[in-house]
């Protein structure tokens, strides 16, 4: 299945624009509305902010039946679902007068997350751009960096005028009535070949070799550990630069930069027209993300150029999240895939953040710091070993082809 060039800038930005509201509407939707909904419920505020984490869970735990629904009917038909449930959820959650109620919202929407976060689109365009999807993937995930930039201020304003359910309902609204129409007008039907029909075409088993599966566990481990280290600077990082001696508003500042350094990484990358293969692009990510944490843990007064790196290497990570495996594993297998790989990533973003907050219970965020570069420092050595296997694998087929 393919779209045609004049259709890609319309479809992407569909795509883009979703992003930026399911994203919007979930993960960062907590860190405006937590302390309004603790003061109008008197529920506690970790409950409230765990919601996130509950819904996280449930979306690690449907991600595999996602790809698997995209291989099988589509990616129009998996993000429309996943905009009516989006929807559902934020209503349930706007609506909850209990706080069982409330957690159900969460877990309807962990369902919508699992179906139309990053993972799901990704998936959507290695099914309609095959393995001319990395440029497309590039382009979404420059849209996905404003998410925050566009949601946090929109969400502070929507409480200031309707409270926190009707910031929620009008989340809803916009899923439903702008996102949804948008996705089922830009993204093409899904057609599945006839394979017996077409002389040309290779099927590829779903069956992985074993060094394959090696493969598919590094890039596993890679993302579980990358998405842990996200999820615990996105959670505790002002917590963190608290209190290693900066006031509020200067960690605030500090943490702002996180934003504007993802999209120019992903600049960066999208000018190197894909003159590389993706897993420097994962090098090039992680390297920075670590570079970055153990600047900060160091204690060094480089904070700012610290988060600027880590930022611009979370960025330039998400590219390589949808670009390697479609790389490593080719279109047939890519939902399939990409559904695999997002479990882990996603348990380990909605647990760590717990397991960190346990560690600075004392007020001292050296321990944790150090935890976030000890992670991001195995990061490094699980890429290398994916290089090892991506070089053996070179020169067995470079024996190969000389034989």
């Amino acid at each position: 299945m393919s779209a045609g060039a004049p259709r890609r800038p319309w479809l992407i930005s569909a795509l883009g624009i979703m992003q930026i509201f399911a994203w919007g509407g979930t993960f960062y939707l907590p860190a405006i509305l937590a302390a309004s909904i603790s003061r109008d419920t008197g529920w506690p505020l970790v409950w409230i902010v765990g919601g996130l984490s509950i819904g996280l869970v449930v979306a690690g735990i449907v991600a595999p039946r996602v790809g698997v629904a995209i291989d099988r009917h589509g990616g129009r038909y998996v993000l429309t679902i996943s905009c009516v449930t989006l929807a559902a959820g934020l209503v349930v959650v706007g609506t909850a007068g209990t706080l069982w109620l409330y957690v159900l919202g969460w877990m309807m929407l962990g369902m919508g997350m699992g179906a139309g976060l990053y993972d799901a689109a990704f998936a959507t365009l290695g099914q309609i751009f095959g393995m001319k999807a990395r440029s497309a993937i590039t382009a979404l995930t420059l849209w996905g960096g404003f998410s925050s930039t566009v949601s946090w201020p929109l969400s502070a304003w929507l409480l200031e005028a309707f409270g926190w359910r009707g910031t929620c309902f009008v989340y809803a609204g916009i899923l439903l009535l702008i996102c949804l129409p948008m996705i089922r007008v830009a993204l093409p039907a899904y057609v599945r070949r006839n394979r017996r029909s077409d002389p040309t075409h290779v099927s590829v088993p779903f069956v992985f070799t074993p060094r394959e599966q090696q493969q598919k566990v590094l890039i596993m481990l890679t993302l579980m550990f990358a998405g842990a280290i996200g999820a615990l600077v996105s959670v505790h990082l002002i917590l963190l630069l608290s209190g290693r001696g900066l006031s509020i508003d200067e960690a605030v500042w500090i943490g702002a930069l996180i934003g504007p350094a993802q999209v120019g990484g992903r600049i960066l990358e999208a000018a190197n027209r894909e003159r590389h293969h993706p897993l420097w692009t994962l090098t090039i990510a992680v390297g920075l993300m670590a570079l970055g944490m153990v600047l900060l843990a160091s204690g060094f007064a480089v904070t700012a150029l610290a988060i600027i790196l880590y930022g611009a290497g979370n960025g330039i990570l998400s590219i390589a999240k949808g670009a390697l495996p479609l790389a490593s594993f080719g279109v047939e297998r890519y939902a399939r895939v990409m559904g695999q790989l997002a479990r882990p990533s996603l348990l380990a973003q909605a647990l760590a953040p717990a397991l960190i907050a346990w560690l600075i219970t004392d007020g001292n965020p050296q321990v944790p710091l150090l935890v976030l570069a000890l992670l991001a420092s195995a990061n490094v050595l699980v890429v290398a070993m994916l290089w090892r296997l991506h070089l053996r694998q070179h020169d067995n087929g470079k024996a190969i082809s000389q034989e």
